[in-house]
């Protein structure tokens, strides 16, 4: 499909720069299969969903995988700011670097210079590659858990390009870019559906009856690349890797299997999902990556109803929901919430979608 197709006008002050408080309060809009609209909170949502229902949440956590280094060619230096997205090793990060033509194969960077790094050591990489958009391997001289402490200490949470264009990263991220279930270390973006539920929420929902359960989806970074191609079939989507045990599984399963509805808390869990689904909607086991890549015209197998974020034009993320709900009832959908004031992205307002059948 064009890519054009997903395009839309959005005035900057929709783009929320912080989250609302309580996470619970934000807008959401609910969309039907027959377009229908309503404006409704998010602390509504128990309401909204039928006992016997199950929620699935993607219990990822946010590290401060934004790095700032400086590169050193003899008397010359260069600043450079790394982006890690996936670990493929003890000691090992693809990595997106800006700029990353100032860096060439096999030379080195070191990281934390602006922290406190001096407590637990250096944090100094190779650049074992250079590969397409940016993206590099490093390798850093520490490995396992002292490589983590490193990160964490010499690391600023990622913010999307479009807020950190905006602002710099402070202690309040730290806190308000995770979810409160947060708990598997590896996502450098947070699953945004998952930043609007509270405590009160969660004891709402299981009063309501509805289930919970918790699948894993380390977020990468190129979840904010932009769509370059003019036609979705040439776009590459980056792979992040995923995991869902069998009693989880066997539990989404069950809840299929006597009537109730599958609802993914963010395009993360939805994805997972539905990769881990087979063509007759039975969910299996799954741990290793992922990179389906879901445009209009897919057939969704595993997943009713879809809480999302609102998200940026001509993203792969817009092309998701236009095949969830149908291309012309989201634009219309968009046109709705601009109008009406909603907070978009990832501190923004939320959307409640329920699948169309057609």
């Amino acid at each position: 499909m064009r890519v054009d197709l997903f395009d839309f006008e959005l005035p900057q002050d929709r783009i929320a720069l912080r989250p609302v408080s309580p996470r619970d309060a934000a807008k959401m809009l609910v969309v039907r299969p027959d377009g229908g609209l309503s404006d409704r909170i998010v602390r509504e949502l128990p309401q909204l969903l039928e006992p016997g229902d199950a929620l699935v949440f993607n219990d990822t956590r946010v590290i401060p995988a934004r790095l700032n280094g400086i590169r050193r060619r003899g008397d010359s230096a260069a600043q450079v700011e790394a982006t890690l997205h996936m670990r493929v090793g003890d000691d090992s990060w693809l990595a997106f670097l800006k700029p990353a033509k100032r860096v060439a194969q096999g030379e080195r960077i070191s990281f934390g210079h602006d922290s406190n790094l001096c407590l637990v050591g250096s944090l100094d990489a190779t650049v074992e590659e250079k590969r397409d958009g940016g993206e590099v391997l490093l390798r850093f001289d520490m490995a396992g858990p002292f490589l983590d402490e490193a990160i964490r200490t010499a690391g600023h949470i990622p913010l999307p390009p479009y807020i950190a264009a905006r602002r710099d990263d402070d202690e309040a991220d730290r806190r308000d870019y995770q979810t409160i279930y947060a708990r598997e270390e590896g996502a450098v973006a947070a699953p945004t559906a998952g930043l609007h539920f509270t405590d009160g929420l969660m004891a709402a929902l299981e009063k309501r009856g509805v289930e919970r359960h918790f699948v894993t989806l380390h977020v990468g970074a190129g979840t904010f690349l932009p769509v370059k191609a003019d036609d979705t079939d040439e776009h590459r989507m980056h792979a992040e890797i995923g995991e869902i045990d069998a009693k989880t599984a066997d539990s989404l399963n069950a809840v299929r299997g006597r009537g109730g509805r599958i609802v993914a808390v963010g395009t993360t869990s939805l994805r997972l999902l539905e990769s881990a689904a087979g063509e007759d909607g039975h969910i299996g086991p799954w741990t290793g990556p992922t990179d389906i890549f879901i445009t209009p015209g897919y057939r969704f197998r595993a997943v009713d109803v879809l809480m999302t974020n609102f998200h940026l034009p001509r993203s792969t993320l817009f092309m998701l929901v236009s095949a969830f709900c149908g291309l012309d009832t989201m634009q219309a959908a968009y046109r709705h919430a601009i109008d009406g004031g909603y907070r978009f992205y990832s501190y923004g307002d939320a959307s409640l979608l329920f699948r169309s059948t057609h």
